[in-house]
């Protein structure tokens, strides 16, 4: 266990609202509130002064918008996360966000348990995705999806191959054929089993795999679909029709 403070900034251009999550996250054992920004040009500025480890970011602001600063801070600062707390789970907020570099998308009817469960998650690799996010990535698969997903050859080229453990394939993965930018099957696994928020050693343990193999194929996976972090390997898998939903 770490005693270890997460620095936050928050970021949202109503006054009552960036008071109110301040106050909120002085509550919170383990947070300590670095600066409050009420727009995006002023959140990229506070996040080169201070050096939060999380900003937790509104999207509709003016000036810069959050997506925007967001892609600022990750590709200047990409120790920071960005955590998303916004009114709006729409496609048109909640894609560019993750696009964008954001590891957590909340709306703000979360409460302080889920705001913080967010924020250490980010900081520990994973995304920090609301359940009713986490719902809208889902249905929007379901729209995008055929009806019925193709199964995944046993033979040469599939799972022995790729991975060599003779595992199952986690459902919903297509054929090597079908996968986009040279996915092999067994990425695609990897990369499945991501959105659906499994940690590296969950995804050993579903794979019949090690650790290290995990990393080398998520290594893998990243280069091919040029994505930085967890949160877009999430957005990628959704957008492509990839994923691990269960039987």
């Amino acid at each position: 266990m770490t005693d270890a403070v997460t620095r936050v900034l928050v970021a949202d251009d109503q006054t009552v609202v960036r008071e109110g999550i301040v106050m909120l996250l002085g509550l919170l054992p383990g947070i300590e509130v670095v600066g409050a920004a009420a727009d995006g040009e002023e959140a990229v500025a506070l996040v080169e002064r201070h050096h939060p480890d999380v900003v937790l970011m509104d999207l509709r602001m003016p000036r810069v918008d959050g997506v925007e600063a967001t892609r600022r801070i990750r590709s200047a600062h990409p120790g920071t996360e960005v955590v998303v707390l916004t009114t709006y789970a729409d496609d048109e907020s909640l894609f560019p966000a993750l696009q964008a570099g954001a590891r957590g998308y909340l709306t703000k009817d979360a409460g302080g348990e889920e705001i913080a469960k967010a924020i250490a998650d980010v900081r520990s690799g994973a995304a920090g995705l609301s359940p009713q996010v986490q719902l809208r990535l889902l249905e929007r698969l379901s729209e995008a999806s055929p009806k019925s997903a193709p199964s995944v050859p046993s033979g040469p080229g599939g799972p022995s191959a790729a991975g060599g453990s003779g595992a199952p394939a986690a459902p919903g993965a297509a054929r090597a054929g079908e996968l986009p930018d040279g996915l092999t099957v067994r990425e695609a696994e990897v990369l499945a089993l991501i959105a659906e928020g499994l940690s590296n050693a969950e995804i050993a343990q579903r794979l019949f795999v090690s650790q290290a193999t995990v990393k080398t194929h998520i290594n893998n996976l990243f280069a091919k679909t040029a994505v930085r972090d967890r949160a877009q390997a999430v957005a990628y898998a959704f957008r492509h029709g990839i994923t691990g939903m269960q039987q």
